[in-house]
């Protein structure tokens, strides 16, 4: 699980849970039987702690997955495995210097060309790399050869190759050199003008296979084989459903295409799911290139359950997910919800095809689209906030949105709330005709004096069963929709806290919450853009906050940086959040000078250091404490300026274990009449996580020189 950065293994390892994880590694290396374990970080030494954690325990795992003392659960379903080699890939910051003469170091071009495809396989990396949306990890692919460098780590070293002594065809099996032989026809045969001509030695292949009952390879093979002959017959088979989603009991309306491109003889025989109680008897021959249509409803059995994807139906850690199905371990996503088993006699051959059930739609700029089809809850029921965050504001009005997952939903709210909270209106119905259909329901919420912090739960009851899940989809383009039932429910937090100031002007960055945030501590907040950032405006501002990382991403944020400093100098308050040193748009962004470093602590729950006790930042209007940095959550701080002109006040100091004191957490001077304040505090991440201390702290930044 994704915990936050890290600077050590040994702090990943034991928030991952070591033990789980390298038995992970250990049950997919047995699945994935490999006969080589590439390492792309060296252990102990990977950068971030997440990268040397996996250079460390892949190779203990290397040695772990051959032994059967080790993880002995796991050899009920697959046995154990001793790949031949594992390596680092090494030739980047840690060893810029390597060469195929070095020893134990072999190297490997892969800057081949496919000729078939007319792509470099380099320009494939690149396409696939600048899929890593969320990083900004767009690559050029680049051409010629490119040699990678591979150092011996443990098992059998290689000397020429790192594919010294694998041997990847059917000789390394047991019967394997009559299939060899096979195989070697059906390549040399092919006609890539007509595919279909090697569908009748595939068959003959599978055949010879399902005879040897080859246990590893065969099954593998054997499914590989299957789809060989759909792609070489251009067989078109698919199931669409007229809506993503269905709930137990309820029908789905499926409409079936299928389509043989082939002069090959194909009848179809049956189309069967037992969720659904599909069992079609069709007995069709499926004609070169002519397609057969069918529509059919049918209802999903009244016990078949929703689904959440298989890592998250169960609470886990902060490093790991909880999953008891040792089977799903690996996968990179679940299984299908309904899959249709298509019965076709293929030149006198029987074959069952799996063909999901997909959903299907047209838009009208982006074409066919189409999205995994799921089973859900009748009813689902949304939080419009994550958490709601009582401060100055101790009364609410939360809005709660009830959706309909079928037609004809009907029923009333439920809410749970901790001690000392009082929920008024909670006595609610809905009444739902239309699957989709949405209806908005308000409720306020009070704190008490003593309101504890914790979870409202919110649920819809129908008839005796009630349901708590809400609804979340996660849709992109260059990823499957991914829909999952996540537990109705959000954290209350009762914090004590003053302010000053009433309005405030946020410059976004990279994107954060702090300006919902800052509206929970009950201030009126503006985003300002660049047409906004006048002096004359910025007037009516109490404080004006830069988003992360602005100084990274706002393109024009250096011809905005003077007028936000004259504000400064004519009595404004303004803070920046942290910022990297790569790729600052200006170096012209505070009064007196800053540099800025990569210093940052990792360990949220290192010791803080008040450098400057009776700082009016940690004492005014809300007095802090060291009890307000308790309970935060990833890290303290990053990106910290490591020097600085010595008008800045430097308030905090904190650091990881083993490493310097970091005092460049939180910087402030004065300059002219107003304020300026530089923190590479993470209130990012901690203010939506709820934690007081931090609201109470950036309450005081904000309210920094208001009266």
């Amino acid at each position: 699980n994704d915990f936050g950065y890290s600077k050590t293994s040994e702090e990943t390892e034991k928030i991952w849970d070591r033990e789980k994880v390298l038995g992970d590694i250990v049950w997919v290396i047995r699945k994935f039987q490999p006969d080589l374990i590439v390492l792309r970080f060296p252990p102990g030494r990977g950068g971030h702690g997440h990268h040397s954690a996996s250079g460390t325990l892949g190779v203990e795992a290397f040695g772990l997955a051959a032994d059967k003392t080790a993880y002995p659960d796991q050899l009920q379903y697959v046995k154990t495995w001793q790949a031949k080699r594992v390596v680092i890939n090494t030739g980047r910051w840690w060893n810029k210097d390597i060469s195929a003469d070095d020893e134990g170091v072999v190297a490997e071009d892969i800057g081949g060309y496919n000729k078939a495809l007319g792509v470099s396989y380099n320009e494939m990396a690149a396409t696939s790399r600048t899929m890593h949306k969320s990083q900004g990890f767009g690559s050029t692919g680049r051409r010629g050869e490119h040699l990678e460098y591979f150092e011996h780590v443990k098992g059998e070293e290689a000397k020429v190759s790192l594919f010294d002594g694998v041997v990847s065809d059917w000789t390394r099996t047991k019967s394997g050199q009559s299939v060899q032989g096979m195989v070697n026809k059906i390549v040399a045969e092919f006609n890539i003008q007509d595919p279909s001509t090697s569908v009748g030695a595939l068959l003959e292949l599978k055949a010879h296979l399902n005879k040897l009952k080859l246990d590893y390879w065969g099954p593998v093979k054997i499914a590989e084989i299957d789809k060989l002959i759909v792609d070489c017959m251009g067989l078109y088979l698919e199931a669409a459903a007229s809506d993503y989603s269905v709930t137990p009991g309820d029908s789905v309306h499926v409409s079936f295409e299928l389509v043989n491109r082939s002069g090959l003889k194909a009848q179809l025989r049956s189309i069967k799911c037992a969720a659904l109680g599909a069992n079609l008897t069709v007995d069709k021959s499926l004609g070169m290139n002519l397609k057969l249509e069918m529509d059919e409803s049918f209802v999903l059995a009244q016990d078949k359950q929703a689904r959440q994807p298989y890592w998250l139906e169960k609470p886990g850690t902060l490093g790991t997910y909880k999953v008891e199905d040792q089977q799903l371990i690996g996968d990179a996503e679940n299984k299908p919800d309904l899959v249709f088993e298509v019965a076709l006699d293929i030149e006198g051959t029987q074959h069952v095809i799996p063909v999901a059930l997909i959903n299907k739609r047209n838009d009208p700029v982006k074409g066919e689209l189409y999205r995994p089809f799921v089973i859900t809850p009748p009813v689902f029921v949304n939080l419009s906030e994550p958490i709601y965050v009582f401060a100055s504001v101790k009364q609410k009005e939360l809005e709660i949105v009830i959706k309909a997952g079928k037609n004809d939903v009907r029923g009333r709210l439920s809410l749970s709330v901790p001690k000392g909270w009082e929920v008024l209106n909670r006595k609610q119905t809905f009444n739902l005709r239309e699957k989709g259909e949405e209806l908005k329901l308000k409720v306020t919420l009070k704190a008490g004096a003593n309101a504890e912090n914790g979870v409202i739960s919110v649920g819809a009851i129908i008839g005796t069963v009630g349901y708590g899940q809400s609804l979340v989809t996660i849709a992109y383009d260059h990823i499957p929709t991914q829909t999952y039932f996540p537990k109705a429910e959000a954290q209350l937090i009762n914090v004590n806290l003053t302010k000053r100031g009433t309005h405030v002007g946020y410059i976004h960055g990279a994107g954060d919450v702090v300006p919902e945030a800052l509206r929970n501590m009950g201030y009126e907040v503006d985003v300002l853009e660049e047409e906004g950032i006048s002096a004359e405006q910025l007037r009516k501002y109490s404080t004006v906050v830069l988003g992360i990382r602005a100084l990274n991403t706002n393109e024009r944020i250096g011809f905005v940086m003077p007028t936000l400093l004259d504000y400064v100098k004519n009595g404004g308050n303004l803070v920046i959040q942290y910022n990297t040193r790569h790729r600052v748009k200006t170096e012209i962004f505070s009064p007196y000078p800053i540099k800025l470093s990569r210093d940052r602590v990792t360990e949220e729950g290192a010791e803080v250091t008040f450098l400057l006790p009776d700082h009016a930042i940690l004492n005014t209007p809300n007095k802090i404490t060291k009890a307000d940095f308790d309970g935060w959550v990833q890290e303290r701080g990053l990106y910290f300026p490591s020097e600085w002109d010595e008008k800045y006040a430097a308030l905090l100091s904190w650091h990881d274990e083993g490493e310097e004191a970091k005092t460049g957490s939180l910087l402030a001077t004065e300059y002219g009449k107003g304020h300026f304040i530089y923190t590479g505090i993470s209130f990012f991440r901690e203010l939506p996580a709820g934690v007081p201390g931090a609201y109470r702290l950036l309450a005081n930044i904000v309210s920094y020189g208001n009266e």
